[in-house]
């Protein structure tokens, strides 16, 4: 599904992302595990189409699309929710949801869609009139995923869901990212918290400083000495 080869990314002169390859099949759940300042985020920007790449490739489905603009990227099938959700304050809860879906013209199944995310998420339904900009923050993270399915993708790209929410909140949302990975969807995920991120996915990579410094098998880095001690504090 996505193939990112030795890809860099430079903001001005400091080098961010320094020549990361990694892959995620189709149908996985991949994670991007690393401290805060080791390009995780970057990475998924240039993947998205809002960095542009200093070089190197992504391949996504068999495509070329590095430095391919966003709002493409959506058409085919690659959706991200950006750190810090980026939900549209002054819409309603389902204006938002409506927004996801611009780039569809499948009127009928659009609704279906609506009821779908309605039901993976009944508090967004509780509350689909109500101004996006009034909700909690794990209520916007769940606007905000529901509005990247509203995009039809089939590479959701998730970049920290858990920040900031309660607990309950981050089971919630890491449970409809499972189901929804059970519905096809493949999942590129970027996660602070580490054990969550490795015991939901399949495999799993270490960034740091802008590079790949470990990959494998997410529960075998779950059990690895040197990432329990770096990320997991122990």
């Amino acid at each position: 599904m996505l193939q990112v080869k030795d890809l860099k990314v430079r903001y001005g002169g400091i080098a961010a992302v320094k020549g990361v390859s990694f892959e995620v099949a189709q149908g996985e759940m991949v994670c991007l595990i690393g401290a805060n300042g080791a390009g995780k985020t970057t990475t998924l920007k240039a993947i998205a189409g809002m960095l542009k790449p200093a070089s190197g490739e992504v391949i996504y489905a068999g495509k070329d699309i590095t430095g391919a603009p966003a709002h493409a990227l959506v058409g085919q099938g690659l959706s991200l929710v950006p750190e810090g959700r980026g939900v549209f304050a002054r819409l309603t809860v389902e204006e938002n949801l409506q927004m996801g879906a611009y780039t569809r013209s499948d009127d009928g199944v659009v609704t279906q869609d609506l009821d779908h995310i309605f039901g993976l998420f009944a508090r967004l339904k509780e509350r689909r009139a109500q101004l996006a900009g009034t909700l909690s923050g794990g209520e916007q993270q769940m606007l905000a995923i529901g509005r990247a399915l509203m995009g039809k993708p089939k590479l959701l790209v998730l970049d920290e869901p858990s920040m900031g929410l309660a607990p309950m909140m981050v089971q919630k949302i890491f449970e409809t990212v499972l189901q929804v990975r059970s519905e096809g969807v493949t999942v590129l995920l970027v996660e602070q918290n580490a054990k969550l991120a490795l015991e939901s996915s399949q495999r799993a990579y270490v960034m740091e400083s802008g590079e790949i410094t470990l990959s494998g098998d997410a529960r075998a880095l779950l059990d690895n000495p040197q990432v329990r001690k770096a990320y997991l504090g122990e």
